[in-house]
């Protein structure tokens, strides 16, 4: 269930009239006496699980069909969300939010009403039902597809009334577009004592501990945006290098767009940093004290600094909205593509293209990172998208912690939460034209990696999708806002302070309340105990991760860069660069030696090459201790069936066609599966029975 402000009444037509439910339970009404005993059958269920803020609008009884065997229960409509229960399931009390049978009204892309076979009818916010539906489609922006057939037998005014609820909610919740998330007291938790799930990074500690715990001595945790009076985009506290001061932090960042200036991603544990700033404002004319701070904060204590070009060679953000909105036509049931071109259509869609192209990239930053003990910089003009995809990426393929399940959500919140990622834009909630689901993007990278190295990881596909079903929903703030600023606002964290505006971007809510927000972390409210399980891998290898948090010792492959040298990483190679700032043409750095100068490289294993040595040097050596580089070429990048084709409920049956081919094709896949496996299990696994429950116990 989902919960934000009091919902409105809409004024719907009824030919019978029909319960409604609020804060002070059912109203009295009068009905036949086949429909009394239904109505307080419903009645009891949502009554006991409603939260303030939720209004029902209508109901309808009803058979959820797609499914085998085919579940008969009631569709329901209220002000936040559209949900079917089943005959006889109630909500539990210890998950009140369940996600298993609900759409939230963002959430719905497409809804079709079905009379007969040939009556069709799709249904856009504030349109018109031309007659009394048999069945309604509604098909959820994160692929799933909620299919319900009403029951016939004097029920059918209420399958038009709860049809035309949802069409009149789809149009009232366009309009109002905020959502409040839900205060951890009404969702049953005293949010005095309760500790969350991970650090959610709103406090220097959180920030001083993760610094301690990467190991990263040259930094220190910042407090010069605690007032937001440097960018309401970043975060309220941020690692610099240790020698620098507050006050020329200030000073540099005025120098970057949208005042989003170097700071630290990641300490990698061989010394080398990985940074992220947004782009240059190449317009100023800075004085020389300003361009020297800026400097130094890029070079944060390193000889050898290469600046990424982030979004070369990657897509725009309206690359990565239309190949989504093609992925998801195409993966439409009812779909117009014919069998035999469905996958030249879905190369078509660019969106495997995309993830190739990230994968590709992150590979070779990774190299760039632990090849030589350097500082790297990720530079995008907004260093809100593409940095955070990337950097995430890099710190997943770079160390072993990442992949942990614990490691993995305090990544997501540092990287995307708390740097600011504009999630409520960028995934449509607002109806903005900015839409473009980059987080979408990367948590199909994520997969791909999981495919590819199924021992390295912790957490599962299950885990991934959870993830992303949750992206959309309007329970938690960790998704519904677009900068720290809004999200700690309406989280009653920012009472005393005067807060200025990030330019371009909307006004914060207004109000704030003194209790403790849900967060998307917190399964345990979300979730059953057995879905939570789904979330461990069970083939995870434990001994992948360290098993101490603390920072480890320089591997001896690290090795020094060359001497007060300057790089642009960019279309897969590194170019000598005079000067670190564009505000001068003097170089502000010593010229780069002949011998530095790089060879060209296309790809992450040429770039491999380049960083350690030449290829008869690279085939005798192993990877780097931890690192992964991912295959990204022709076959190895697949789809994400159980997530795209989730409305296709034949595909999901073994997760291929009931065909031979499709046998095949699986049968392929889980002989690799077991071939990248077999040489992390020792022969006394093979000969006997393993407890799945142990095995869980060992991967936490």
């Amino acid at each position: 269930m989902w919960w934000g402000g009091r919902g409105q009444s809409f004024n719907i037509a009824p030919q019978k009239e029909e319960p409604e439910v609020g804060l002070a339970g059912p109203k009295r009404v009068q009905r036949t006496g086949m429909l009394e005993p239904r109505s307080r059958q419903l009645d009891s269920h949502v009554a006991s699980g409603c939260l303030p803020g939720e209004q029902i609008l209508a109901w309808a009884p009803g058979v959820r069909k797609g499914l085998e065997p085919e579940l008969p229960g009631t569709l329901i409509c209220t002000n936040l969300r559209v949900t079917f229960q089943p005959c006889g399931w109630q909500r539990s009390q210890e998950t009140p939010l369940s996600s298993e049978y609900d759409f939230a009204l963002v959430n719905i892309g497409r809804l079709e009403a079905v009379s007969g076979l040939s009556r069709v009818q799709l249904l856009r916010p504030g349109s018109s039902l031309k007659f009394i539906p048999e069945e309604i489609l509604i098909h959820g922006r994160d692929f799933r597809l909620l299919r319900v057939a009403f029951e016939a037998g004097g029920l059918e005014p209420q399958a038009f009334q709860v049809t035309m609820a949802i069409v009149q909610a789809r149009a009232q919740n366009s309009q109002a577009q905020e959502y409040a998330g839900i205060p951890l007291s009404k969702a049953g938790q005293s949010s005095g004592s309760r500790k969350p799930p991970i650090p959610l990074l709103e406090t220097s500690e959180d920030w001083e501990t993760e610094r301690k715990r990467q190991g990263a001595r040259g930094w220190r945790v910042s407090t010069v945006n605690e007032r937001f009076d440097i960018a309401t985009s970043l975060p309220r506290y941020f690692w610099v290098p240790k020698r620098t001061l507050d006050s020329e932090v200030r000073k540099a960042f005025g120098h970057f767009h949208q005042g989003r200036g170097p700071r630290l991603s990641w300490h990698h544990p061989g010394d080398s940093d990985l940074l992220r700033c947004g782009g240059f404002y190449t317009a100023n004319d800075p004085n020389k004290e300003d361009i020297r701070a800026v400097e130094s904060m890029l070079q944060a204590g390193h000889s050898d600094v290469v600046l990424v070009d982030t979004v070369d060679e990657l897509p725009s953000l309206a690359d990565v909205q239309l190949a989504h909105l093609r992925l998801r036509a195409l993966c439409l049931p009812d779909s117009s593509t014919a069998e035999e071109k469905w996958l030249s259509a879905l190369e078509g869609t660019r969106w495997l293209d995309y993830v190739r192209s990230c994968l590709r990239k992150a590979s070779d930053i990774s190299v760039l990172v632990t090849s030589r003990v350097r500082s790297v910089v990720l530079q995008e003009r907004g260093d809100r998208d593409f940095n955070g995809l990337l950097s995430s990426l890099v710190q997943l393929l770079s160390a072993p912690e990442a992949r942990t399940l614990l490691g993995f959500q305090s990544l997501v919140q540092r990287e995307w939460v708390a740097a600011g990622h504009p999630f409520r834009t960028r995934l449509g909630v607002t109806g903005a034209s900015e839409e473009a689901p980059v987080f979408l993007l990367f948590l199909d990278c994520v997969w791909q990696l999981l495919q590819q190295f199924p021992a390295e990881f912790e957490f599962s596909e299950f885990f991934l999708l959870a993830l992303h079903d949750s992206a959309r929903v309007p329970d938690t703030l960790t998704f519904l806002r677009d900068t720290p600023w809004e999200r700690g606002k309406q989280g009653g964290q920012l009472n005393s302070y005067t807060q200025i505006y990030t330019p371009g971007y909307g006004q914060p809510p207004a109000g704030n309340s003194g209790d403790s927000q849900l967060s998307v972390w917190d399964w345990e409210l979300r979730y059953r105990r057995e879905q939570i399980l789904q979330f461990h891998n069970p083939g995870y290898d434990p001994e992948h991760c360290p098993d101490s948090w603390l920072p480890r010792q320089q591997p001896s492959f690290m090795v020094p860069g060359p001497p007060s040298s300057v790089w642009l990483f960019s279309r897969g190679a590194l170019t000598p660069l005079n000067q670190l700032c564009p505000w001068r043409d003097n170089p502000s750095l010593l010229a780069v030696s002949s011998r530095w100068l790089p060879r060209p490289a296309i790809s992450s294993e040429s770039l491999a090459d380049q960083e350690w040595g030449l290829p008869s040097h690279w085939g005798a050596c192993p990877l780097p201790p931890g690192l992964l580089l991912p295959g990204y070429l022709g076959p190895q990048i697949r789809l994400w069936r159980r997530c795209y084709l989730r409305g296709r409920p034949e595909v999901q049956k073994g997760l291929s066609a009931p065909t031979v081919s499709g046998l095949q094709d699986e049968l392929s896949r889980l002989q690799e599966l077991l071939r990248k496996w077999t040489p992390r299990i020792s022969p006394e696994d093979h000969s006997k029975k393993r407890d799945p429950n142990t095995i869980l116990s060992q991967s936490r």
